[in-house]
């Protein structure tokens, strides 16, 4: 049966790192559409999330079959805890590349503005995340997923900025008011796009110390 069990938790990581791979790129075209005004890049990621939600199922799916087929233990039994909760994350993370693609469309469609922040620099920054903490899972990598956990404050500050500049811009560009609340409506989602990734790495220390990091300080521990 340890055969067996191996072989489909193998086929089973083999899933979460494609459904990561679509994630990723998922994010990368929402952004894109926003930073390019791109409303066609936009309206595909809009498309595909019928895609993710099906994979999601699938996951999930597969993971209950192999908890009640061979009712694993120790480290199997945690990778299945983990990719459950890691596949819950991801596939929220297709939710928050659609809604951004659904604020970029409408933005194709208004007179361009000068946004408050660098929307593009805060998007490199949570996308950097997410590829890190997917990286980390594949490889096991714990000291990454401490590292990623102490950065999600970076994307918090740009989150806080943007909302504090476009108070001022309110004021001063009254016939811009639904492109700049589409515009901390993007800066919100990519940020949660950082909590996920934050998230997923706190999955990993999980996985490989079995300790639980949640609302703790991001302190490494051998």
């Amino acid at each position: 049966m340890s055969r067996h069990l191996q072989k489909d938790i193998t086929a089973l990581k083999e899933k979460i790192i494609e459904m990561s791979g679509l994630i990723e790129d998922r994010v990368y075209q929402a952004t894109m559409s926003v930073i390019k005004r791109d409303n066609a890049l936009a309206q595909a990621v809009i498309k595909g999330d019928a895609e993710i939600d099906q994979m999601e199922v699938a996951i999930e799916e597969e993971c209950l079959k192999i908890l009640a087929l061979y009712q694993p233990v120790a480290v199997d039994l945690r990778f299945i805890v983990a990719v459950m909760k890691i596949n819950n994350d991801l596939e929220r993370v297709g939710d928050l590349a659609v809604n951004i693609a659904e604020r970029s469309a409408f933005l194709a469609t208004q007179e361009k503005i000068k946004f408050p922040i660098d929307l593009e620099e805060m998007a490199i920054k949570a996308e950097g995340m997410l590829t890190r903490s997917i990286d980390a899972l594949v490889n096991l990598d714990v000291r990454e997923a401490y590292r990623i956990r102490s950065e999600d404050d970076q994307v918090d500050a740009y989150n806080r900025e943007m909302y504090t500049r476009v108070k001022d811009d309110l004021l001063n560009q009254p016939e811009n008011i639904n492109s700049l609340l589409h515009a901390i409506s993007i800066a919100r989602h990519l940020e949660r796009i950082a909590d996920h990734a934050t998230n997923i790495a706190e999955e990993v220390i999980y996985l490989v110390q079995a300790r639980i990091v949640r609302h703790k300080p991001e302190v490494f521990e051998e």
